[in-house]
This record gives C-alpha cells, sequence and structure tokens, in this order.
C-alpha cells in the first residue's frame, strides 16, 4: 500500500476551494490501507486507466484483470485461477471506491457523486486517483447549503436534501450509479450473476464503514451507520449489514457479520479465509478477535 498523502504537502489546486479535496485528503490519512491519492494539477505519472475505460474498453478491463493477477503471483506465489483475479481486482476497486463516496458521508454528512471518469487506477501499483468534483449532497444546516431550497441544486454543484435518511438514500445511489456499468463489463470474467455481484458491493460498502469506524476508534458508532445506511436487502443490494454480536470472555462482545458475496480471498490464501467469510466458522472468528486485543 501506498503512504497516505501528507495534507500539508498537497497541492494549492487541491485543497484551495475545493471541499471534496479536503475530505478525501483527511479520509486517506486516517485509512492507511486506503490506497488512492488526490489528483492534482499536474498529472501523476502511471500506467492509468480511468473507471470508464474498464466499462467502454475491453482490452483496458483485460488489462486490470492482468496486472491484479500478477500482483496475486507476487503476493503469494501462484497463479490465481482468471476468475479468482478478476475477483479481487473487483473487491478493491468495490472497496476503494466506496469507501471515498461513504467516508465522505460518515466524515462530514456529505455525499459525493464520483463518476466513473473522475477515477483512474495505476494498473502497475494498485493505486487509485480521485479527481475531486465540487459536487455533493448534504443536508440543509451543513455549511455549503448556502440557504438553497430544500432538493435544490445551487451553481457549485451542491445538492441539498431534507434529512438524514435521504441523505443515506444518496449514498445508495451514488454507489449504484458508480458500479452498475462495471459489475456488468466484469461480470463474465468472474463468472458471477447479478446477485453476487451486488452482495459484492453491499459487502465492501459496509465493510469500508465498519473498517474507518475501527480505525477511528469508533466502531460501534460505524456499526450502527452502517445498519442505518443497508438496515435490510434495498434493491440492487440482496442484503443488509446483519451484524451479530459473538460473546467472548470477560463479558465483551464482538461484533461480526457474515459477507452476502465472497471475495474468494480463501483461494489465495486456504488456510486463512478472511473473518467475514461464511468459511469462517465463529469459534475462529472470536479467536481471531481476541488476539487482535
Amino acid at each position: 500500500m501506498t503512504t497516505p498523502l501528507d495534507t500539508t504537502a498537497a497541492p494549492a489546486s487541491v485543497n484551495g476551494g475545493r471541499p471534496l479535496a479536503s475530505t478525501y485528503l483527511r479520509l486517506t490519512a486516517s485509512c492507511e490501507v486506503l490506497n488512492v491519492r488526490v489528483a492534482g494539477a499536474v498529472p501523476s505519472a502511471g500506467t492509468w486507466v480511468s473507471g470508464t475505460d474498464l466499462t467502454e474498453r475491453p482490452e483496458a478491463l483485460e488489462r486490470f484483470v492482468d496486472a491484479e493477477s500478477a500482483r496475486i503471483q507476487e503476493r503469494h506465489g501462484l497463479a490465481p485461477r482468471r476468475d479468482v483475479a478478476a475477483s479481487r481486482a473487483l473487491h478493491d476497486y468495490l472497496w476503494s471506491v466506496s469507501l471515498l463516496m461513504s467516508g465522505a458521508w460518515y466524515l462530514e454528512r456529505r455525499v459525493p457523486r464520483i463518476r466513473p471518469a473522475e477515477i483512474r487506477l495505476d494498473l502497475a501499483t494498485g493505486t487509485f486517483e480521485v479527481a475531486p468534483g465540487s459536487g455533493f449532497a448534504c443536508l440543509p444546516d451543513d455549511p455549503a447549503a448556502d440557504g438553497r431550497p430544500q432538493s435544490g441544486v445551487g451553481r457549485s454543484g451542491v445538492r441539498v436534501v431534507g434529512h438524514e435518511e435521504a441523505l443515506r438514500a444518496e449514498l445508495r445511489a451514488a454507489v449504484v450509479d458508480h458500479m452498475r456499468p462495471l459489475l456488468t463489463a466484469i461480470g463474465p470474467a468472474a463468472r458471477r450473476g447479478p446477485r453476487a455481484l451486488w452482495g459484492m458491493a453491499a459487502d465492501d460498502l459496509v465493510s469500508g464503514i465498519w473498517y474507518l469506524g475501527r480505525v477511528l476508534g469508533q466502531e460501534e458508532r460505524a456499526v450502527g451507520a452502517a445498519t442505518e445506511l443497508l438496515p435490510t436487502a434495498i434493491a440492487p443490494f440482496p442484503g443488509g449489514a446483519n451484524f451479530r454480536r459473538l460473546a467472548g470472555r470477560e463479558g465483551r462482545r464482538y461484533p461480526t457479520r457474515t459477507r452476502l458475496g465472497c471475495c474468494l480471498y480463501y483461494a489465495l490464501d486456504a488456510a486463512r479465509a478472511c473473518g467475514t467469510c461464511p468459511r469462517t466458522c465463529d469459534a475462529e472468528r472470536l479467536r481471531r478477535l481476541e488476539d487482535e486485543g
């Protein structure tokens, strides 16, 4: 993973007058494993493809999967099946890009609409880059609302919605609108149907919020926020956050959930499926959680 950007060293064109840039910088500084840069005035060097490329250019999607396959071979010492490489590449994209949107919502109650053209991925390093626009949805008490009527859109692209559930609906819609073309394009390579793909999307949306809460020391708040965002199946997501509790030593209770769609990590490390995998029993989950402290 790359080191998060130092916000003090960001170009003036990134910070000046661009609230989403500041939000993304705050997010990447908080989340060490969020491998995202904020685009500046000077284009970054690298072997980049955009989110639009992945959905409209089959050769770009092939290179996307090829690059993940090469990283898996380097890290795990095995040549993955094509569907495994596609699923792992998709998982990284879903988790990273969803967290840019959900992180802005969680931290600042703002929901950006990130277009596929505003996301780029360096195939050589796996680093994402986001071009921060100025448009987002917010609540009436946000300073950016600036007296605009509810449901109005100002010249700066700020959309004001009336209440928290409307803002949650904006977040769900923003994720769906961004991801739908990619899921359609990559489905055949991943050998998954729509339900399984949207299950992955739901998992990565929920797990990103959960992760952000943990690194901020706010796990309970994050679990509650993710549950309110996806309390149950809301189309096209086939299920909700569905957190439950495991009872550990000294009465401590740990939140956990079981993924709706498999990320196929077990195909890379058979001895250690991920902690929310349907293959990981509660006893093993609890052992890991208590070992972590």
